[in-house]
């Protein structure tokens, strides 16, 4: 199969192309990889791909409404470096519980950074492929600021910026692996300590229309450059898998500055 670049026109249909959404100068682009195209390198025609050590790397996400599928990973596999190898992984993915209407996450980069990218990344070979979620941002400097605002709060309210809308949804079959870059056009989002992922469902048709988000980075503004250099050290990755008669587990193997590190699959027990 191949590739297909693709943007988003803020509430408007899916367009070939790289456009500017509504939200100031933001500029949402949208890679979609199917077929042979997909692989666990995550290459995309625009969209960079995912990156270790990036200002995301250190971070700290905390679940702030909806309720996380225990059939998936952790809220801290977004952050990991680490990238599923399947199209149906689900111990590789963060996603929300079957039959829910999505839900919110927040991540602290626990210091003011100047953020130059906002990518996310995600992998299913149906309805779970396609993104929908809505970014903000904060410093956290507003006295009104909260750092966890429920559905239905409205966070603009309280302390928090509007970044820009993401719909990645094509016309016709959804399965695929996605990548969206979200940047603006002087180079700067702006400098911010927080980040919170408002997240919708990609059909109601069924109880799975719950996007399988496998990775998020964040790039300051002038640090990309190491990061790549890192992932492309991981990115030559041994993985084994592990099979007894009650669990299953994988090893990711990398030899990184003469280190190895070593991740188990929790949900694979």
């Amino acid at each position: 199969m191949k590739n297909h670049a693709l943007a988003l026109g803020f509430g408007a249909v899916l367009l070939l192309g790289v456009v500017a959404s509504a939200d100031a100068q933001v500029i949402v682009t949208v890679d979609r990889n199917t077929g042979a195209a997909a692989t666990h390198a995550f290459k995309f025609p625009r969209v960079p791909s995912p990156v270790a050590g990036d200002a995301a790397a250190k971070a700290k996400l905390v679940l702030v409404d909806g309720t996380r599928d225990d059939n998936g990973g952790g809220l801290d596999g977004l952050t990991d470096g680490l990238l599923p190898h399947e199209e149906d992984e689900p111990g590789a993915n963060f996603f929300f519980d079957a039959g829910t209407a999505g839900g919110r996450f927040m991540m602290d980069l626990t210091t003011t950074v100047e953020i130059s990218q906002v990518n996310t990344y995600s992998w299913h070979p149906n309805t779970r492929g396609p993104q929908i979620y809505t970014l903000y941002a904060s410093d956290g400097s507003d006295p009104k600021f909260n750092p966890a605002p429920k559905a239905g709060v409205d966070p603009t309210t309280c302390g928090w910026k509007r970044v820009t809308a993401v719909d990645t949804r094509p016309q016709g079959d959804e399965g695929g692996q996605y990548g969206v870059s979200i940047t603006e056009k002087s180079g700067s989002l702006g400098t911010f300590r927080y980040l919170l992922f408002d997240c919708a469902v990609t059909e109601t048709d069924d109880d799975y229309g719950n996007t399988f988000y496998s990775e998020i980075d964040v790039i300051a503004r002038g640090g990309s450059g190491q990061a790549t250099e890192v992932r492309g050290l991981m990115s030559r990755t041994s993985n084994f898998w592990l099979h007894t008669s009650n669990f299953r587990r994988r090893i990711s193997a990398a030899c990184v500055s003469q280190s190895i590190h070593v991740r188990r699959d929790r949900s694979h027990l």
